[in-house]
């Protein structure tokens, strides 16, 4: 891979990573359950406009839409509003990549290699690590919210796997069209219509211009030029070439999240971190017997499907 596109896989990397501080503002501002409905609706209303539906069966379309998109920020979001530090968050979500072999091996009945059961275990031991040290000062009930997006993820993974769409950029915007109608009316039932009518008269306030900026950065450089970029890069190269570059994320987010909202990581949840990186990349190195096409797993942090690789 040359330099430029060794730095454009990093680029995506940060634009990921700070993703997670974007995401933080908006929820300043905006009720989770709401803030899902309206970050896909943004992209859903321009895709159904000006975008070909993707030629893939409708079951692995709304089975990617609901795991990927719906789960996966259902309870990433309500985690990070019931206090789970936006750092960690970036680091919790890369249980996806051990979730999607477990599960691809119950549910699609795809080997598990040796190497994998390893890796899988080593980020299992990690993310109890981490959960573990978060306990001890605060609540857990948002690391597993996180994880449950994690869960979600995962299966939104196995969903696009199986759409094995050509163009899976098209896949990706179009899974846009399924979370926002469920989630509003999920949002009216729980939020409540007073919550949201507050959260949006708040919105047109000079204070809640942060919020904005973060749903912009969220929709436009986290969505679309990073996934973007990542298919352009995983439909030149080999997954175990790109994939990697993605366990940069919960550095990134991590730093981000320190710097910018002082959040400092305790040594246990840094050691749980270190193992759930290694783990993953563990699990995620072909092994040399195996097909191109069976080792290539969606990585932690993208959001297309992989197509003889992603997000």
């Amino acid at each position: 891979m040359p330099i430029r596109h060794v730095a454009l896989a990093v680029l995506v990397a940060v634009l990921w990573g700070v993703n997670f501080v974007a995401i933080h503002a908006s929820l300043e501002v905006f009720p989770p359950l709401l803030l899902v409905a309206v970050r896909f609706a943004l992209i859903a209303i321009p895709t159904v406009l000006l975008v070909p539906r993707p030629r893939v069966p409708l079951r692995w379309l709304l089975g990617y839409g609901l795991g990927f998109g719906t789960l996966q920020f259902l309870f990433l979001y309500l985690g990070m509003h019931a206090g789970f530090p936006t750092g960690l968050a970036s680091l919790v979500l890369q249980a996806s990549a051990p979730f999607t072999v477990v599960l691809g091996a119950l549910l699609l009945r795809e080997r598990l290699g040796g190497r994998r059961i390893a890796g899988v275990a080593v980020a299992v031991a990690g993310l109890a690590a981490v959960g573990v040290s978060y306990g001890t000062s605060a609540p857990v009930v948002p690391f597993l919210l996180v994880l449950l997006g994690a869960l979600g993820w995962a299966l939104g993974n196995l969903a696009s796997r199986q759409a094995r769409a050509e163009r899976p950029l098209h896949l990706v915007l179009w899974m846009s069209v399924v979370p926002p109608l469920p989630m509003l009316a999920l949002s009216l039932a729980v939020e409540g219509p007073a919550r949201i009518g507050d959260a949006l008269l708040s919105s047109l306030s000079v204070a809640a211009i942060p919020a904005w900026l973060g749903l912009a950065y969220t929709i436009l450089l986290g969505t679309l030029v990073g996934s973007g970029i990542w298919v352009w890069l995983m439909a030149r190269y080999p997954a175990s070439t790109v994939a990697p570059f993605s366990m940069l994320v919960p550095v990134v987010g991590i730093v981000t999240a320190w710097l910018a909202l002082g959040e400092a990581p305790g040594w246990g949840e840094l050691a749980g971190g270190v193992l759930v990186v290694a783990g993953v990349l563990w699990a995620s190195r072909p092994s040399p017997s195996s097909k191109p096409a069976e080792s290539r797993i969606v990585p932690a942090g993208a959001t297309v499907p992989e197509r003889a690789a992603p997000v």
